[in-house]
């Protein structure tokens, strides 16, 4: 029974670092872009990689997750930089306009009557590169402890409480003017796209997951300045000598 426990928990809590990065893109995605498309996408993403551990089921331990990463995170990074450049921007023209509701200047990404292939997109891969993450700690878990079970209820586990406490936030989500919630979600696309691609280059992180805070820590930084210096140019100003 304490062997199940040991299972259970470690598999729940390391299952639960990929899906509060996974939750993270969709909720923010979402937000910024609609609903409707990021959670086609999300659903979509969630249905191949039910395909995928149903027909590869223990295989998984052996596929290379190096080049998937690579390849996600530089397209969450080219989107990232984007929203961040776009963030920065309207950041620095309106401030905080429209806290507490919607700034009526402010409309949203898309607006057309067919599908958000952007929105789409970004919600499938980050759920796909996730969910295939917490597939190969369940597999890695479960067989190492010769304990499939405890290992798949802690991974799912994991999945459908972040999952539903993204769902929970998502409203108050929604009371974040759009061009500041643009900017944030810019800097944590461009944080885990920026940690995937390195990663999978072969390259390890000092501290491994430890050093997402770090690279958040630097665009937030990075953000903070250049609305500083973009205000200051439009109001006029120069750098004291």
């Amino acid at each position: 029974m304490t062997g199940l426990w040991a299972v259970l928990i470690t598999t729940f809590l390391a299952s639960a670092v990929e899906a509060i990065e996974m939750v993270t893109i969709v909720v923010g995605v979402g937000a910024t872009r609609g609903w409707r498309s990021t959670l086609i996408g999300a659903a979509s993403g969630f249905g191949v990689l039910a395909v995928v551990v149903v027909v590869l089921g223990a295989a998984l331990s052996q596929v290379p997750i190096g080049p998937l990463r690579l390849i996600v995170g530089a397209l969450l990074l080219t989107f990232g930089l984007q929203w961040f450049r776009k963030g920065i921007m309207r950041v620095a023209a309106r401030g905080l306009a429209g806290i507490g509701g919607q700034d009526p200047h402010e409309a949203a990404e898309w607006t057309g009557p067919g599908m958000d292939w952007t929105a789409w997109f970004l919600a499938f891969k980050g759920v796909v590169l996730e969910g295939l993450e917490v597939a190969f700690i369940v597999v890695t878990f479960g067989a190492g402890a010769n304990n499939f079970a405890g290992a798949v209820v802690g991974g799912v586990g994991a999945v459908i409480i972040v999952g539903g406490i993204g769902l929970a936030l998502h409203q108050s989500v929604r009371r974040i003017p759009r061009s500041l919630l643009q900017l944030i979600v810019g800097v944590l696309l461009s944080t885990f796209g920026t940690f995937w691609a390195i990663e999978g280059l072969g390259i390890d992180w000092p501290g491994g997951d430890a050093a997402i805070p770090g690279l958040l820590i630097l665009y937030v930084a990075t953000a903070l300045t250049y609305i500083t210096l973009e205000r200051n140019r439009a109001l006029g100003l120069r750098p004291a000598a």
